[in-house]
């Protein structure tokens, strides 16, 4: 919403390219946790870099948690 806001109501290059930068590190540490959590690599997140990979992301991500700790811990950091 707020790059949206940013893009197209104020028409800034530079802040919506601010924006985006400024969330990267942090969506991708929820993603590679909601990766762990569901005991998959965080790899996986590259799959966005290719087409159709966000499909096979659109799977792993609503799966639901290992019950007991897998190879990256216990989930949601119990």
């Amino acid at each position: 919403m707020i790059y949206l806001f940013l893009a197209f109501v104020l028409h800034s290059i530079f802040l919506s390219a601010l924006w985006t930068l400024a969330a990267l590190v942090p969506s991708l540490a929820v993603g590679a946790r909601r990766l762990h959590n569901s005991g998959h690599s965080a790899l996986w997140l590259l799959l966005g870099l290719v087409p159709f990979g966000v499909l096979a992301l659109a799977i792993f991500m609503p799966q639901a948690n290992t019950p007991d700790a897998n190879k990256y811990g216990f989930p949601n950091g119990a």
